[in-house]
């Protein structure tokens, strides 16, 4: 597939001019499954200026115009869904299954922006000024460079496509060079669905072609970002200079609170599905659990007896429940946290240990309980298939423990309690809280962290106000 689309300029599928060749590796069994011509530096400044040289006729094209195209975009993606779950899950090693429903939620994110271009409202207010009134519109930031990880290939890249899009502006996006093809998939879907040619952009190759070149631009306005904290710092650093507009969903950390009254079962299977789905490569995921400590023992026994019943797996195989780790770096960090909460005195209850599969990148799904708070598994992202559970009794010294890490993306508790729920919202430092649900992304909320996991929200209603300015006009008659 990789031969029949490649770059994607100006509306047409084309083969890179670069001197690097992008070799995609399917993490199950570290086998090839296809190569392509990377992006040079001219490559990517072609899509640059395609971008914007459609940006003002884009911009003028009416929210409902531009509605209709992102709703035949989605009817397209619909038609393509089995193809694309496929395509993923060599790619990114997740079972099919979990694919799929990632290709679904990213219908969901160009169904839901289409309706919001509809309803890019401004208003009206009252001017001091005798006979004057305030209006306050949004328009579209301009020309937006998009930069997506390899965890979430599709979603990630239909969360920053679908507002830019419907706000009215034109996009060059870099997907992560290990997953390529599920991008590529969803800008064919744009290609049939009809978008004006140079609206949107894709560019695949090394960081010195893809990266440089977006960054320093005066033309790009504003700049998204799905990756690392470390990145996302870099990117800060590298965009000031042109003063550009920034949204960034950046690392996580999340812990989850058990408090005594929890339901445990629920609290068990919902936790054991989540933290274990697309091999814990998700930074919303929890990592460290809170387990009060009337609960702690049976938890520890539960979560453990659940996870060494999953199914480790090729991700095609449809007993499958969780696939492998991205590549031999992730599998090689994985056994570092092991290694060092284990040096720390932590107990691994199941798991612990790499599955040799067919030269996949497998590892077991671990359970590390009497994990200390200075441990990797619970100090910083492990983002792997690692829970890490502790215990507490008083509430006082948790939310100290809780709220300690720079990441602030997501967090979670569970209680049957109306008011403890109410406190643990308020108390929570994170950008999205759930309580006794995992549940956050959806198209209609909006995502996004705070402190070092980013800042700008993705979806709801905020989130396509992220690719608009606000213009105040003060008017006499």
């Amino acid at each position: 597939m990789y031969d029949n689309f490649g770059q994607f300029i100006n509306g047409r599928w084309r083969t890179g001019s670069g001197s690097e060749v992008v070799s995609v590796i399917d993490p199950g069994n570290n086998s090839q499954l296809g190569t392509l011509q990377g992006a040079s530096v001219a490559d990517t400044e072609e899509a640059l200026h395609s971008a914007d040289r459609a940006f003002a006729s884009w911009k003028g094209t009416s929210g409902w115009e531009r509605a209709d195209i992102l709703q035949r975009v989605a009817a397209e993606m619909i038609a393509a869904t089995a193809q694309a779950a496929l395509v993923i899950s060599q790619e990114s090693g997740k079972p099919v299954a979990q694919a799929k429903r990632e290709w679904e939620l990213s219908v969901d994110q160009f169904v839901w922006h289409a309706e919001e271009a509809r309803r890019i409202y401004g208003r009206i207010v009252e001017s001091r000024v005798p006979g004057g009134r305030c209006e306050i519109s949004h328009e579209p930031v301009g020309v937006v460079a998009a930069f997506t990880a390899w965890n979430f290939p599709v979603v990630l890249v239909a969360r920053k496509l679908a507002p830019a899009l419907a706000a009215g502006c034109t996009v060059v996006l870099r997907p992560s060079s290990e997953v390529p093809g599920s991008a590529m998939m969803i800008f064919e879907c744009l290609r049939k669905a009809g978008l004006p040619p140079g609206v949107a952009n894709l560019v695949v190759g090394p960081t010195s072609a893809t990266y440089e070149p977006l960054i320093s631009s005066p033309v790009v306005k504003k700049v998204s970002l799905t990756g690392s904290t470390q990145l996302g710092q870099q990117m800060i650093r590298d965009s000031a200079a042109t003063i550009k507009r920034l949204s960034m969903e950046l690392g996580g950390n999340a812990p989850a609170i058990v408090y005594a009254d929890a339901d445990l079962e629920k609290a068990l299977d919902l936790s054991v599905a989540t933290k274990f789905a697309n091999c814990g490569q998700v930074c919303v995921t929890c990592d460290r659990f809170y387990v009060h400590e009337s609960l702690y023992d049976a938890f520890v026994e539960g979560f453990a007896s659940r996870a060494s019943q999953l199914r480790v797996g090729y991700g095609q195989d449809k007993e499958t429940q969780m696939g492998p780790l991205i590549n031999i770096r992730r599998l090689e960090a994985i056994e570092s946290i092991v290694a060092d909460a284990r040096k720390r005195g932590a107990r691994v209850v199941t798991g612990g240990q790499r599955i040799e599969n067919n030269g996949g990148f497998f590892y077991a799904p671990t359970v590390i309980a009497d994990v200390p708070d200075e441990a990797l598994a619970i100090a910083e992202e492990n983002f792997g298939p690692i829970a890490a559970i502790t215990s507490f009794k008083e509430t006082d010294d948790l939310w100290r423990r809780v709220n300690g890490s720079d990441f602030a993306l997501s967090a979670y508790a569970f209680t049957r309690d109306p008011a403890l729920i109410r406190e643990t919202i308020a108390r929570f430092e994170s950008g999205m809280v759930g309580i006794n649900s995992y549940a956050l992304a959806a198209a209609e909320a909006p995502f996004g962290g705070i402190k070092a996991s980013g800042m700008g929200r993705e979806g709801g209603s905020e989130g396509i106000h992220d690719y608009m300015n606000v213009k105040l006009a003060q008017v006499v008659l």
